[in-house]
């Protein structure tokens, strides 16, 4: 039994420190500094664009993810749900794509309903994407509030908002 204890403490501490590498770098999380401003084109209407000042007045996650990554597949779906049940106000961010078809087919594969806009190395550059799926919880006046790399399943999303 102590050795199982044991085992599940180092574990922990494991886990917990290779969170906080992969977050080195981020945007801060305080509330203080306002988010990177984004203007970008929508994935299903490309000559419509959608800025971060329409996410002002409610918490929102911003979700950037790339279609050849494994892990947001499994991962943005459970954005998407929450999204589709109204509990989060989310919009996904395609980065590091060879074109929109690559992400047309990942967003019809997991039928996903929330907003997808094609962002741009500039985009990724301002938020410090530096591995995906990474996403940043923004307050309703548009300030960092949480983040977060690698997969979250709901209730890890849940527990940030």
């Amino acid at each position: 039994m102590l050795k199982t204890l044991l085992q599940l403490i180092i574990f922990a501490i494991v886990f917990l420190a290779v969170t906080a590498y992969q977050e080195l770098g981020m945007l801060a999380d305080d509330g203080q500094a306002p988010a990177p401003y984004f203007s970008l084109p929508l994935l299903e209407q490309s000559a419509q664009r959608v800025s971060i000042k329409s996410l002002q007045g409610q918490q929102s996650v911003v979700y950037f993810f790339a279609p050849w990554c494994s892990i947001c597949r499994y991962s943005m779906p459970n954005l998407n749900k929450l999204h589709e049940q109204g509990k989060v106000n989310a919009v996904a961010i395609a980065l590091d794509f060879k074109s929109t078809d690559a992400v047309h087919a990942f967003v019809d594969d997991l039928a996903l309903s929330m907003p997808v806009l094609l962002g741009t190395h500039h985009t990724g550059s301002d938020y410090k994407v530096k591995a995906y799926p990474t996403y940043y919880v923004l307050s309703a006046d548009l300030k960092v509030v949480e983040r977060s790399v690698g997969y979250s399943s709901e209730l890890g999303i849940r527990a940030r908002l």
